[in-house]
């Protein structure tokens, strides 16, 4: 995007390395909202980043390092979205067998501000593979998402084979019984804007639960939400064309909760 450039190890990136990312459909990333040059769970991020790095390359990853990349690519840049991708530029030219030394690609966008539109999701049996990492791999996403659009919702709802909400195509799912905020049991990336959020809920004194949630249950008529890097509670306006409850009230809780959050220096 012109005016942000990707920045590769801390230097303006190369078309051909780029390629490798581009045609390697390997490696992991973390996003993340920047104000001020500062990050909300950095830690949490850097160490999402550290775990990955783990699984897919069998390979440490200097978080100071990442930090410093992504210090040096928004110096100045003013608000911004960021993401942090790791993959490896031997990935093409080495056996599989062999740890890689990881690569660290910064890349930004313009600043995302929190969608309110209440949404309408349609649920489709899908998992995706390693859902503990948040991963590259993202053509089941895009396929379910845009299949539930073109079929009039807005996004998919992924449910576990045994019919259990697991998470949205690129977000964690909400829904509050009772006084209670519940988080769904099942295979699913935890994200860090849920993360942050449970915590945020402990801190103003919400109960909070995470159990296995039957979708039968998720249609019943009650507050849901979605929760990304960019929106901390999108309300969910129907499953399945069964119509949940608006809660403005609900809304700016989870809201309010999410935003005692501290900003982090990068």
């Amino acid at each position: 995007m012109a005016g942000f450039p990707a920045e590769l190890n801390g230097r303006p990136a190369t078309a051909a390395e780029l390629a490798v990312l581009a045609t390697v459909n390997y490696g992991h990333f973390t996003a993340m909202q920047v104000r001020g040059e500062r990050v909300r769970g950095l830690e949490a991020h850097l160490r999402r980043l550290a775990a990955a790095t783990r699984t897919l390359f069998g390979h440490a990853l200097d978080t100071g390092r990442v930090r410093d990349h992504l210090r040096h690519a928004v110096a100045g840049a003013g608000d911004v979205s960021a993401r942090v991708h790791v993959f490896s530029l031997e990935l093409p030219r080495t056996g599989l067998t062999a740890p890689l030394a990881p690569d660290v690609l910064v890349t930004l966008r313009p600043p995302s501000e929190p969608a309110t539109t209440p949404v309408r999701l349609r649920s489709v049996r899908y998992a995706r593979e390693l859902p503990e990492v948040k991963h590259v791999g993202t053509f089941g996403l895009f396929h379910h998402a845009r299949a539930a659009r073109l079929a009039g919702f807005d996004d998919a709802l992924f449910v576990t084979a045994d019919g259990h909400v697991a998470e949205a195509s690129i977000s964690n799912v909400v829904l509050v019984d009772g006084g209670t905020v519940v988080f769904p049991d099942a295979p699913m990336l935890d994200g860090i804007t849920q993360r942050l959020l449970r915590r945020g809920l402990a801190r103003v004194g919400v109960p909070t639960v995470t159990r296995p949630v039957p979708l039968a249950e998720a249609r019943v008529p009650r507050a849901a939400f979605l929760c990304n890097s960019a929106s901390p509670a999108v309300p969910v306006a129907a499953i399945d064309g069964a119509e949940l409850t608006l809660d403005p009230a609900l809304t700016t809780l989870l809201t309010e909760a999410y935003d005692t959050t501290p900003w982090d220096e990068i």
